[in-house]
This record gives structure tokens, C-alpha cells and sequence, in this order.
């Protein structure tokens, strides 16, 4: 009988970590930090670092933004989108374990499955948004470049929009840049399935996510994108989930949280050295013997499948992240005050706030991207213009954090004082 998790499970609104923090990173409570940003139920860590996977996601899928050539991304096989992945399943954990806990495994799965509902209109409401915007500049007839081919969508507004509409509302028909939240909407359905064979051992939930992501390595098991042609999802979820029940195990006490020590994270700084040579591309395209050896390997670095060493690499990047902020990010609180101090308190609450919001602020970027992909056609492809559309889409982003905490806070609930 599927019913409550043992008690035994630990799962708690603060992560794994802050619990074992006290003897692996030699934390006490009076190293904990005071700022109110650091109080409460969140793990501030969390809504640190999925921010800051915000403000890249928005550079990234940017065209013809300089700014990508320094991303992360170019430094090694991991990106912006296994820390999205891993965060959202420690948030997962944290926001759904509570239920399968201590409520039901029916409610959890509930809970579950409303989750679900929400991801999948946001979906479709970003992919409306995205279309409707490019249709609309290409009518126009201002600009020579063709937006709506830029993304590969006339098989939508062309070839059988009415074939493609019900691809569209099944999730048959999904364009590349609108893969993401898919995938997660696959990762989430999973979920329940791990937690019913959490009850016989995390054992069995390590073998069931294992072999899913081997299936989609070996490529047995993946999702088709569109009806008339074999592509499947670029973001295979049978590949990407390892990395969210990565996330979602820790959580849950299902993984030992490592020490922090000098030998791992020298082993950690190793692994992420030692992977630029292969991922930066002023590095590898100058040097045959590397050029070759990466195209080798790369089925061990893809990034439909989630491939091995993208999963060794963001594990050691986010080792040394982890190891750098200390327990519960204390060290990412100033030890003095002053005017920077402040303006860096500024800055970190501004990050800490597009990470709670982290759905909402997703959606938006995707179509504020393709936004500032004709606004820079508009202007022209400056640094000086390239900046200042970033500068300003960091601020957008920001600020639809704020409206997204407002309305999430119902205010029209509260009474007047």
C-alpha cells in the first residue's frame, strides 16, 4: 500500500546540507547568517543560484549576443540549464516531499499533477507569445531577416497549422526552442513513480533513474518533436531527469551530502580545469588533436541525452559552488558593512528574487530573448547597444519577479490597514 513516507525519510524545508553543515563544513549556529534574507523556510543557496541560471538563460538564447561567448557554458560541457534542472529538483523536494510525507501519496501526486497543469500553459502561452510576436514584425515587412524561419516555424504557419496545432496542445510537435519546460513536465510526471519505490529502497529509485538515463544514452528511449520526420525532443527527459532526481535525492536524504575537504574539492577544480581545453572553442579549434578528441567523446558530453561528462562536470562545478558560499550561503553575506556591502546586499536580494520566481521569470526571458533579437536588428549589433539590452533585460527580469511575488502574495486578500 502506497501511504504515508516513513518518517525516517527526512525530508525538510531546509536541504540536506544545512543538516549535515555542522560536522562536514564545521558550521555552528552562530555562523549562521542574520540578513532576513536568509531567514525563513527557503534555502537561500537554492534562489541564489537558479537565479543567476535566470540571467544567463536570458544571454543565452539571445541572438546575436556577444555575451554568450561568456557564459559558463563555453568553459565546460554543463550550463545554465543543469543548474535550472537540479535546483527545480531540490525545490521540487522540498515543495512536494512535504506532502507525499505527511499527508498521502494520493495527495502528493495531486499536488503533482497541478504542478503539471501549470508548467503546460506556460508553455503553450510562451510559444503563443514567441509566434504571435515574430509573426506580427515579420508583417511589418521593416526588417530583411525572416524571424519566423529563424526559429523554424513555418511548419506551424505554413505547412499544416492545423495538424501543427494539435502537435502543439499534445506535446507531438515541439520546436527546439520550446523544449525546456517539456521535458521538465516529463521530469515532474516522474515523480510519483520515484516516490512509490522510495518505499522499497532509494536502491530502487538510483536503478529506475539509472536505466532511464542509459536508455536515452544508447538511444532506446526518447520523445518524437514532430510528425513528419524522426527528430525527437533536443532535451531528451529520459536523459535530463538523472540530473533533477540529483537534485530531488539530496533533498529527500537519499544521497550523502560529501564532506568539505581539500582533496574533493581539489578533485572538483581538477575536473573543471581540465574539461576547458575540450569546451572552449578559441582552445579546441585551434589545436587538431583536441578538435578530434572532442568530437570523439561526444557522446559522453552531448547535451540532448545529458551525456556522462556533462553530469561529472556540473557535479564538480556545483561542488565548489557549494563549498564556496558555505552553509546556508553564509559567505555570500558581507562580513563588513559599508557602501559596497550595501549595494552588494542590493544586488544579491535582486538575484535571490528572480530565483523564487523562477518559472514565471523563465517563460518571460524566452520571449523577451527573441524580443531583443529584432531589437537588436533594429539598432544594430554594438557593444554599446549590445550592453545596454542587457543591462535592461537583467532589469525586466527583476522586475517580473516582483510583479509575480505580488500577485502571488494576493494582496487582494489582505485587509486594508
Amino acid at each position: 500500500m502506497l501511504g504515508r513516507i516513513p518518517s525516517n525519510s527526512k525530508v525538510t524545508r531546509m536541504s540536506l546540507a544545512d543538516r549535515h553543515g555542522h560536522s562536514g563544513i564545521g558550521a555552528s549556529a552562530s555562523a549562521q547568517p542574520t540578513s532576513a534574507l536568509f531567514t525563513g523556510t527557503r534555502d537561500p543557496r537554492l534562489d541564489f543560484f537558479r537565479g543567476i541560471a535566470m540571467f544567463i538563460i536570458l544571454v543565452a538564447h539571445t541572438p546575436g549576443n556577444f555575451l554568450t561567448l561568456w557564459i559558463p557554458a563555453r568553459f565546460g560541457f554543463s550550463d545554465a540549464t543543469e543548474i535550472f534542472v537540479f535546483c527545480s529538483g531540490m525545490a521540487s523536494a522540498m515543495a512536494f516531499g512535504k506532502v507525499f510525507r505527511n499527508r498521502s501519496f494520493a495527495l502528493g501526486s495531486a499536488r503533482v499533477v497541478y504542478r503539471i497543469w501549470q508548467v503546460y500553459w506556460a508553455h503553450i502561452g510562451m510559444f503563443f507569445a514567441t509566434a504571435a510576436m515574430l509573426a506580427w514584425v515579420d508583417s511589418t515587412g521593416v526588417f530583411e531577416r525572416d524571424f519566423i524561419g529563424r526559429l523554424n516555424l513555418y511548419p506551424f504557419f505554413v505547412d499544416n497549422t492545423a495538424q501543427q496545432l494539435v502537435g502543439l496542445m499534445t506535446l507531438t510537435y515541439v520546436p527546439n526552442y520550446f523544449d525546456v519546460l517539456p521535458m521538465y513536465l516529463v521530469v515532474l510526471a516522474l515523480m510519483p513513480v520515484v516516490m512509490a519505490l522510495s518505499k522499497l529502497s532509494p536502491k530502487a529509485v538510483f536503478a529506475f533513474v539509472g536505466l532511464l538515463w542509459l536508455g536515452a544514452n544508447v538511444g532506446l528511449l526518447g520523445v518524437p518533436a514532430e510528425p513528419w520526420s524522426e527528430r525527437t525532443w533536443f532535451f531528451n527527459p529520459f536523459g535530463w531527469q538523472l540530473i533533477f532526481f540529483t537534485g530531488f535525492g539530496f533533498v529527500m536524504g537519499w544521497l550523502p551530502v560529501p564532506p568539505v575537504n581539500l582533496r574533493l574539492v581539489l578533485i572538483a577544480l581538477a575536473v573543471v580545469i581540465l574539461t576547458i581545453p575540450l569546451a572552449y572553442y578559441r582552445i579546441y579549434t585551434q589545436v587538431d588533436l583536441l578538435s578530434e578528441a572532442r568530437q570523439a567523446i561526444r557522446f559522453l558530453w552531448t547535451k540532448s541525452a545529458f551525456g556522462l561528462f556533462r553530469y561529472l562536470h556540473f557535479l564538480a562545478l556545483a561542488y565548489l559552488c557549494w563549498a564556496a558560499v558555505g552553509p546556508r550561503g553564509a559567505r555570500l553575506l558581507p562580513k563588513r558593512d559599508g557602501v559596497l556591502a550595501r549595494i552588494w546586499m542590493v544586488i544579491l536580494s535582486q538575484i535571490m528574487k528572480v530565483g523564487q520566481q523562477s518559472l514565471a521569470v523563465f517563460v518571460f526571458s524566452m520571449v523577451l530573448a527573441q524580443g531583443h533579437g529584432v531589437l537588436l536588428d533594429a539598432v544594430g549589433r554594438t557593444t554599446l547597444s549590445t550592453w545596454l539590452v542587457n543591462i535592461w533585460g537583467f532589469l525586466l527580469l527583476i522586475a517580473c519577479a516582483h510583479i509575480a511575488a505580488w500577485f502571488k502574495g494576493h494582496p487582494w486578500r489582505k485587509k486594508p490597514a
